[in-house]
C-alpha cells in the first residue's frame, strides 16, 4: 500500500505481460479480473475482487484492434461503478495518435475522440509514454503524465560508446525529439525530409546533413511498416555512414516490417515492450519500460514529483 488509498493494479488482456512486470516492480500482486466472451464477439470485463475506495490503475495499450480501447473503457466504467476512489489509465502506447489534427478535409481527429471517450468513461488520470504529438495532452481534461522513452534509450546509447555519434530523425516531425537526444548526448544531428502521397507510402526522401564516417542513431516514437526507417537507413549507408541503429518506443511492426528490417542496412532496432510483440529477429532488441511505469505509479499514489523519471 502506498499513500492513503490502497493501490491496486489491473490489466486488460492485451497488456497483461507488461502489467505483470509493473506489478512485480512495485512488489504487489496483479489484481484479479476476468472477461466474459459471447459467441457474437461481445465481451464483458469484470473485477473479481473489491475495488471500493481503492486507487485503481488499469494497464492497457490502445493499439488496434479497436477492442483494446473499448476493453479499457469498459474496465474504467466498471471500476467507477464499483466505487473505486480513483481510476488511472496506464496507456503505454496511445493508439490513434496519428490522427491528431485535420490534415485534409472531412477526416476525424481520432486522438481527440479517444480522449473524450476515456473522460466519459470516468478516468481520473492518464499515464502514457511518447505520444505521437505532444499536443495530444491538451485533448484531455484530466492530468496526463507523459513519460519519455529516453529514460531507457539514452542510457543504452551511452553504453555503446560510439565514436562520431550522430542523431537523426526519420522525418521533420521527429526533429524536436532528435534534437533533445542530440543535446543530451552532445552529438551532431542530421534530418530526413520525406514526401508522402498516402499513409505508409513514402514517395521521396532526402537527407539533410553529413553522415559519412558517422555512427548514426535514428530516433522515433514508433515503427509501423518500417518503410521510412529502412529507406533512411539504406540511404545513410549509401552516403558512407559507418553504422546505423534505430530506437523506436512503440514496435507496431505491421505487415512485412520485420522482414524489411532484417534486409536493411540497420545494425540494430531497439524498441520497448509498450506493445505486445513476439521478437523473431536478431536485429531487434526489446527493453522493458516496466520500472519506469512502476516508479511513476508509486509517485502518483504518494503525490510525489515524477520529473526524476525524465532523462531530458
Amino acid at each position: 500500500m502506498f499513500g492513503k488509498a490502497p493501490l491496486k493494479i489491473f490489466s486488460c488482456r492485451s497488456s497483461r505481460l507488461l502489467a505483470e512486470k509493473i506489478a512485480n516492480s512495485l512488489g504487489v500482486e496483479l489484481g484479479k479480473s476476468s472477461v466474459t466472451c459471447f459467441s457474437d464477439g461481445e465481451f464483458q470485463p469484470c473485477f473479481d475482487e473489491s475495488v471500493r475506495g481503492d486507487m485503481v490503475f488499469i494497464i492497457q495499450s490502445t493499439n488496434p484492434p479497436a477492442e483494446n480501447m473499448f476493453e479499457l473503457l469498459l474496465m474504467i466504467d466498471a471500476a467507477k461503478r464499483a466505487s473505486a476512489y480513483k481510476v488511472i489509465a496506464v496507456i503505454p502506447y496511445y493508439g490513434f495518435a496519428r490522427q491528431d489534427r485535420k490534415d485534409r478535409p472531412r477526416v476525424s481527429i481520432g486522438s481527440k475522440l479517444s480522449a473524450d471517450l476515456l473522460s466519459t468513461a470516468g478516468v481520473d488520470r492518464v499515464i502514457t509514454m511518447d505520444l505521437h504529438a505532444d499536443q495530444i495532452q491538451g485533448f484531455f481534461n484530466v492530468p496526463v503524465d507523459h513519460l519519455f522513452g529516453s529514460a531507457i534509450f539514452a542510457p543504452y546509447i551511452e553504453k555503446l560508446n560510439l565514436k562520431n555519434l550522430t542523431v537523426s530523425a526519420p522525418d521533420m516531425g521527429g526533429s524536436k525529439r532528435a534534437n533533445a537526444y542530440s543535446r543530451y548526448l552532445q552529438s551532431e544531428m542530421v534530418l530526413c525530409y520525406k514526401l508522402r502521397k498516402k499513409p505508409n507510402v513514402v514517395e521521396e526522401m532526402s537527407i539533410i546533413g553529413d553522415v559519412e564516417g558517422k555512427n548514426v542513431v535514428i530516433i522515433d516514437d514508433m515503427v509501423d511498416t518500417a518503410s521510412t526507417l529502412v529507406l533512411a537507413a539504406n540511404m545513410m549507408k549509401d552516403r558512407g555512414a559507418e553504422s546505423i541503429r534505430a530506437f523506436a518506443t512503440h514496435p507496431i511492426l505491421s505487415g512485412n516490417a520485420v522482414e524489411r528490417i532484417n534486409d536493411s542496412a540497420l545494425e540494430e532496432l531497439v524498441v520497448s515492450d509498450s506493445v505486445p510483440f513476439t521478437n523473431t529477429s536478431k536485429k531487434i532488441k526489446i527493453l522493458s519500460m516496466a520500472d519506469i511505469f512502476a516508479t511513476t505509479i508509486q509517485a502518483v499514489t504518494t503525490n510525489q514529483s515524477i520529473s526524476t523519471n525524465f532523462v531530458f
